[in-house]
């Protein structure tokens, strides 16, 4: 049973959105928002996130994402919903090969 409030959601951002702190400025976003998932960049240069929490949270961490830290530029969000599974215990970023460094 999902529970009431809670949402999951898969990100893939495009951009300008690696080596400009995409990563950390999500990571900072979503633990302020107690979200849960991860962030990880992606070879072809996208970003991707993967997250967990109350609809509220994730709406207002999407609304953040769309700006973006200062130095970034998104130019597309693609957005898949899926059902809320309570996967994760916190917020990590990865990398490609999926370790986490934070």
């Amino acid at each position: 049973m999902v529970e009431q409030d809670k949402c999951r959601k898969h990100i893939f951002i495009s951009g300008n959105v690696q080596g400009v702190g995409f990563r950390f400025f999500t990571y900072g976003q979503a633990k302020a928002l107690n979200l849960r998932g991860f962030v990880k960049n992606l070879p072809d240069g996208r970003v991707e996130i993967l997250i967990e929490g109350s609809e509220r949270a994730v709406n207002e961490l999407m609304r953040h994402l769309r700006k973006g830290p200062s130095f970034s530029k998104v130019t597309n969000m693609d957005i898949i919903e899926e059902e809320y599974s309570n996967a994760f215990d916190d917020f990590k970023i990865r990398l490609h090969n999926d370790s986490i460094i934070l």
